[in-house]
């Protein structure tokens, strides 16, 4: 059963409007393909009328949508079933919340890592709903290591809310974690192409974010801080969190105008909950489009112009 924004009501009673039309020609045997057709006419046309004005906070909730494909779905939808997912950061465990290994697009062999949510509640809660520990983040960096000694590209899929914020995590080094995939992936000799395919939410996001090219999908954000968390810090109360979604500039088109990510994959109509196969073509399109410069790329330029473009992120004050 498919799930529905609360903006995207009106698709919902077009799908309902189609479900009932199939009903009725499988149960009087009438011709009803005219009625078909005009609904499936109209539906993208309202689609399209929604979705090219999104606010903000309502590109979040898009990101956040149960039905949009994860990680792994990309991964699978990628590799073509070749793919061989790796486990353990070889120290304490392995993280459910990040999923790593190797796979290929075309027949060329890549490392993929990225975050992976769950596709219901069971496996959300398995997943850990996408927050790594830091465990995981060093399992990210062994294969990244490995990719780095085979001479195979990285690509990170982000897709989290966050770091896992438990006491646990703290204890075993979360923000050193993170802070060594940065230092590590800077210099890492081999190509890095970072997707933000959902929520990019703060260093849960960036310690698999130092990419040579860092892009996002259209209907994704990536911040320093959720617009909810910000709304609570701020104003004591959730209840301001589409005002703080406006604040922050955490859409793609932001984060692009603001020189902070180098391109923007697009959706298809409605998101892309509403064609997971659509989204997963746009996605290695780019991808394979970005990995075939950077090869082309000798790894001392690369990493030069890896870590200027970081850099040069921001603005600093003489005073």
């Amino acid at each position: 059963m498919a799930n529905y924004l609360d903006f995207e009501e009106p698709i919902k009673e077009i799908h309902e409007q189609i479900a009932q039309a199939k009903e009725l020609e499988e149960k009087s045997q009438v011709d009803v393909s005219k009625t078909q057709s005009e609904l499936a006419a109209k539906l993208v046309k309202v689609q399209k009328k929604i979705y090219s004005k999104l606010t903000p906070w309502q590109r979040v909730q898009v990101s956040r949508h149960p039905d949009r494909p994860y990680t792994l779905g990309y991964i699978e939808a990628l590799c073509n079933d070749d793919f061989i997912e790796l486990h353990g950061d070889r120290n304490v465990k392995d993280d459910k919340a990040m999923v790593g290994g190797i796979g290929s697009i075309d027949g060329k062999s890549v490392m993929f890592i990225g975050q992976q949510k769950g596709i219901n509640t069971k496996m959300r809660q398995y997943r850990n709903f996408g927050m790594a520990n830091p465990e995981g983040y060093r399992k990210a960096l062994r294969l990244m290591k490995l990719a780095e000694k085979f001479d195979i590209p990285v690509v990170c899929f982000i897709d989290t809310p966050g770091a896992f914020p438990g006491l646990e995590a703290e204890e075993r080094g979360q923000g050193e974690a993170i802070a060594r995939n940065l230092m590590e992936m800077m210099k890492l000799k081999v190509p890095i192409v970072c997707v933000i395919i959902g929520e990019g939410a703060s260093g849960g996001a960036l310690g698999i974010g130092i990419g040579d090219r860092v892009l996002m999908m259209k209907n994704t954000w990536y911040s320093v801080i959720s617009p909810e968390s910000c709304s609570s810090i701020l104003w004591r109360s959730w209840d301001f969190k589409e005002q703080a979604a406006e604040a922050l500039k955490l859409t793609a088109e932001d984060m692009l105008k603001n020189k902070l990510i180098d391109g923007i994959i697009e959706e298809p109509i409605g998101g892309a909950h509403a064609n997971p196969e659509q989204a997963f073509d746009n996605v290695k399109k780019e991808v394979k489009k970005y990995l075939s410069r950077l090869q082309r790329t000798e790894s001392d330029k690369r990493i030069s112009s890896r870590i200027r473009k970081f850099s040069n992120m921001g603005v600093v004050s003489g005073n």
